[in-house]
């Protein structure tokens, strides 16, 4: 009987016809810890805003793998010695560089684990996965960690212009229709050059590169910090914590087991590291779980968990704030007072009034630089080689204040 034809044609609508380069690459595709990913949405709760919104950690995952390609291709068609051994782990440590993601995303990520980043997810299961291979992802893990000797590949990985973020900025923008999310990915790629195997960017790549920092930033706002969003994470963050509460008071809240378990306890990474128990529980996680529980939990006796929940399911979102400072106490005051002339008890105030910040910054170069090469050679900061003035206001960290709450909301009273 024949082999299965493992180098595989994908059809993607940010880019049209992608491929799978190697047999390694379908199989890890092919892996349930890569296969949950399809169960996980980019956006979280974006759809709430942009209802086109509803692409996968699958679909971003397997744009970054083919951008990375593109990134070796044109690298090597430069000079750069770049073996086919290094070209494979480089798409793979992109391709599993989300494998780490929990429900919804980046959302969860504070309320559901002990404040657990999901790269370290990352790399415990690109470990786990290197000894189901055989050590076959030996080198894809030094290049994701950064301590192979050629640092441009995990720049590539992660870095302020890698492929992940062209790959999300290109392939957001496209599915919630924000034209600025448009960032010119492969003007970008074809324009990147290696200077003492650093990666750079080719000094006619300038105005690419403005162009992607501006997207970021207003991407930033348009979508990922959208006001709407904030509102919709905020009431789902509010749910898990009255979840979590009424399990620690032993008070029977329905959920699978494997969800069941992060609802109940608050794990770190050192308890990820040591209990596998706790990793293979969180392959079984996905947006399905939260969701079902959330319809499941509507109907709970616990009046705070059901309204949050069918608040929720209905779309009938929390009213939302911004300001560019602090909010005063009058004003919570007084959204604390109209909260209880709803019947909300005092315990009960922080699920239906929620403060807190965003912040975003386009380029933060003392993170790492995006560095332009020169024509004479030389290597400068795109800060000092770009002739825009707001490429140095992209470096500031901007702050909004946002405060949410139950506007309208009709007699509660906790169980």
């Amino acid at each position: 009987m024949a082999a299965p034809n493992k180098k595989k044609i994908l059809n993607d609508p940010v880019y049209g016809f992608i491929t799978i380069p190697t047999d390694l690459l379908f199989d890890l595709v092919e892996h349930p810890y890569f296969q949950r990913l399809r169960r996980i949405k980019q956006l979280g709760l974006s759809e709430y805003v942009y209802p086109g919104a509803l692409h996968t950690r699958f679909h971003h995952a397997l744009g970054a793998m083919h951008l990375m390609g593109q990134a070796m291709q044109t690298l090597q068609s430069k000079g750069h010695t770049i073996s086919s051994a290094e070209c494979e782990a480089a798409q793979i440590a992109i391709l599993l560089h989300d494998i780490g993601h929990g429900p919804f995303s980046h959302v969860l990520e504070c309320c559901l684990l002990d404040n657990v980043p999901h790269e370290e997810i990352s790399l415990l299961l690109m470990q786990d996965l290197n000894r189901q291979f055989d050590g076959r992802l030996s080198l894809a893990i030094r290049m994701f960690e950064g301590s192979y000797e050629r640092p441009f590949f995990h720049q590539l990985t992660s870095s302020q212009l890698d492929m992940d973020r062209m790959d999300y900025l290109n392939r957001d923008g496209y599915y919630t229709g924000v034209a600025e999310g448009a960032i010119g990915a492969e003007r970008i790629i074809k324009m990147l050059d290696l200077v003492n195997d650093q990666l750079v960017v080719e000094a006619k790549g300038v105005l690419s590169v403005e162009n992607f920092l501006n997207a970021r930033r207003l991407m930033y706002w348009q979508v990922y910090l959208h006001k709407t969003s904030i509102c919709c994470e905020s009431m789902l963050i509010q749910i898990l914590r009255r979840a979590k509460f009424l399990i620690g008071q032993h008070t029977p809240v329905f959920a699978p087991p494997a969800f069941g378990m992060f609802l109940a306890q608050r794990i770190s990474l050192a308890e990820f590291q040591t209990n596998q128990a706790y990793l293979n529980a969180f392959t079984q996680l996905d947006d399905y779980d939260v969701w079902g529980c959330i319809k499941e939990w509507a109907r709970h006796e616990d009046t705070v968990l059901a309204t949050l929940c069918q608040m929720l399911l209905d779309r009938k979102l929390f009213k939302v704030m911004l300001s560019t400072e602090p909010f005063a106490g009058v004003l919570v005051d007084e959204l604390a007072g109209q909260l209880r002339q709803a019947g909300v008890a005092d315990e009960d105030l922080s699920y239906f009034l929620v403060e807190g910040q965003a912040t975003n910054a386009a380029y933060l170069p003392l993170e790492e630089r995006i560095n332009i090469k020169l024509k004479s050679g030389k290597v400068i900061d795109i800060a000092d080689a770009s002739d825009l003035s707001n490429i140095q206001v992209l470096t500031n960290i901007v702050r909004r204040y946002y405060v949410c709450w139950a506007k309208g909301l009709s007699v509660v009273e906790s169980q």
